[in-house]
């Protein structure tokens, strides 16, 4: 029964994307209500999509080479994010002056979204790789952290008096119940800030780069050719989708396994 609901689900799904094509198909090649230079058809958009992966014009570069120079920022940028945000919510939820510490600093900086700092960095950093990494490292950072020091302070004491009462020390507590606990909002964050380092990135291009997905849809814009920037702009929602579904996939193994140890 249950197989049968997904895949009545997953065929409404298509119907609907078969159905937006359709009218969008409609209404540009066949009732031809707009024009190329500013609503070009699927047909078009189609051709530069394929063209693309081989055509440097107009804006000097192919679509593979936008797509790697964006997941290349994005993901180093996201790497950080997780690899300091995660420890940093940890250790802030578990040890005080830790908290004390560091949450004056953190309470500032997540008050600014990640795209403010983008004018600074270029102006510290320059237009290159680097700039672009450290505002995705920001916008990742903050649900990284959140979702961390969440997690942690959610632990059940029941849990707590338990490991305690069997002799855990105060580090052992940590690693074997507290975090195994908070483990489901850590990839909650992970998730989420996975969404915030792709949406970033695509600003910071469209501010100020010399390549990338962002960097080709604004270039594009200049000269009126939006076929190539619809196909930015579905590259960027693809892109987007895979690695959300990657993120669920290994969320759902590692939650799952964590389950299946307790």
């Amino acid at each position: 029964m249950e197989k049968n609901s997904d895949a009545k689900f997953k065929i409404i799904s298509c119907c609907s994307v078969i159905g937006f094509i359709a009218i969008w198909y409609l209404c540009t090649d066949i009732l031809q209500l707009t024009t190329d230079i500013t609503l070009p058809g699927p047909v078009t958009v189609l051709r530069t999509f394929i063209s693309k992966f081989t055509n440097k014009s107009p804006d000097g570069g192919t679509l593979l080479q936008h797509m790697w120079s964006s997941l290349r920022v994005a993901l180093s940028g996201y790497a950080m994010g997780i690899v300091v945000g995660v420890p940093l919510g940890i250790l802030m939820a578990w040890y005080r002056p830790v908290d004390l510490l560091a949450r004056p600093i953190f309470d500032f900086v997540k008050a600014i979204p990640g795209l403010a700092w983008a004018p600074l960095l270029i102006i510290l950093l320059g237009i290159g790789f680097m700039s672009k990494a450290v505002t995705i490292f920001v916008a990742a950072l903050t649900p990284c952290v959140l979702n961390a020091y969440a997690g942690v302070k959610q632990t059940r004491e029941v849990h707590m008096w338990v490991a305690r009462t069997f002799g855990a020390t105060r580090r052992q507590m940590l690693f074997k119940v507290a975090i195994p606990t908070a483990l489901p909002h850590i990839m909650t964050g992970i998730r989420v800030a996975l969404g915030s380092a792709w949406m970033s990135i695509v600003a910071a291009e469209l501010i100020a780069s010399s390549s990338g997905l962002g960097y080709m849809i604004q270039q594009c814009r200049g000269i009126y050719r939006p076929d190539v920037i619809i196909v930015g702009m579905l590259m960027i929602g693809f892109i987007g989708s895979v690695l959300t579904w990657v993120i669920g996939v290994v969320e759902r193994a590692i939650v799952k396994g964590q389950t299946h140890d307790a």
